[in-house]
């Protein structure tokens, strides 16, 4: 069951730039203050994702959903159930070129809107795709930030820089009342284990659409990260995807 969560920003950014909050946050903290807070809170090592595909085994695709309003301004998103920015969208059409001649059987999207858009989206282009039934799984959540939730990542950060990375990059903290990325990657990988089992037995590729550290735990499964590299890894928004042959 969701969160009941009602603490809401006062602001909403209008032009995706920087978040709505900054400005109030310059006035207590400086500018300068505040601008290396943003800067070290923006991913910065976004590499190309892993890709193998071999037709002679099943293939699985898997991409992070689009840019939302709460990514645009730094707010702890979790479980609150948020659209697709316009950035979002173009993110997602960039996804959906790349995609647009793979043969994929069956898809699957944690049940959250952003990651289901970004699917429908992402499938847009593919003739055999673009209709066809995105199943849901909500094992493929983003992780649950408990009572952060609707809290600006920002104003975390100045409050508290240790304690706030120690949650975010760590494996085993947690925020209060929600779930270390262990629990997250547990669940996922629960999910892993009965999928990659139909598609050996039934021999079908599919996508699966998620979240930014639902796809922490995805990437640990396929490609034997230890724990503190799962933490640390940064998938892009949207506009990029991981292949992996499963044999």
């Amino acid at each position: 069951m969701l969160l009941d969560y009602t603490r809401k920003l006062d602001m909403i950014t209008k032009d995706n730039t920087f978040p709505a909050h900054v400005p109030s946050l310059e006035e207590m903290y400086t500018k300068q203050i505040v601008d290396k807070a943003i800067h070290f809170l923006t991913y910065k090592n976004l590499e190309e994702l892993p890709k193998s595909e071999d037709s002679d085994f099943p293939i699985l695709y898997v991409f992070r959903h689009g840019e939302t309003q709460d990514n645009a301004d730094m707010i702890f998103c979790g479980w609150r159930d948020v659209g697709l920015t316009e950035t979002g969208v173009q993110q997602a059409e960039i996804l959906a070129e790349k995609l647009k001649d793979k043969k994929i059987d069956r898809l699957y999207s944690s049940d959250m809107i952003r990651a289901i858009d970004t699917m429908k989206i992402a499938m847009s282009l593919n003739p055999e795709n673009r209709d066809k039934h995105v199943a849901e799984d909500n094992r493929l959540r983003e992780r649950n930030y408990g009572e952060w939730q609707g809290y600006s990542k920002l104003q975390k950060h100045l409050e508290d820089p240790e304690g706030l990375h120690k949650v975010r990059r760590g494996y085993e903290d947690e925020p209060p009342n929600g779930e270390s990325l262990h629990d997250t990657v547990n669940r996922v990988s629960d999910f892993l284990d009965e999928l990659l089992e139909k598609m050996r037995s039934e021999r079908f590729n599919a996508a699966i659409s998620c979240h930014g550290n639902s796809i922490r735990g995805i990437r640990q499964y396929f490609e034997g990260l230890s724990n503190e590299d799962a933490a640390l890894i940064e998938t892009p928004l949207g506009k990029d995807y991981a292949a992996y042959v499963i044999k």
